[in-house]
């Protein structure tokens, strides 16, 4: 749960609740008029949202630079009856 805090109050103690957030591991919601305006987090807290933007292409991406293309053997041919091999576009 969150201490939530009016934004007026919030600019007189902005200090406070700086420390709050970053020693006592609390998170603070500042609001207008009963409404949320902004949170206040860690930086661990940070992290971690930003973590859970991440595009989940790059995750994809990420995992498939990191396969790397393995020949087959030739005895592999002959047993599925491969005639034909595609070697990509710089072959050797």
């Amino acid at each position: 749960m969150a201490y939530e805090i009016p934004v007026t109050q919030a600019r007189a103690e902005l200090a406070d609740l700086i420390n709050r957030v970053v020693y006592g591991g609390e998170r603070v919601v500042v609001t207008r008029h009963g409404k949320p305006l902004i949170a206040l987090v860690s930086a661990a807290d940070l992290e971690r949202l930003d973590a859970l933007d991440a595009p989940a292409d790059d995750q994809v991406i990420g995992a498939v630079s990191r396969v790397h293309e393995v020949a087959s053997a030739p005895r592999e041919h002959r047993r599925f009856g491969i005639a034909a091999e595609h070697r990509g576009p710089n072959p050797s």
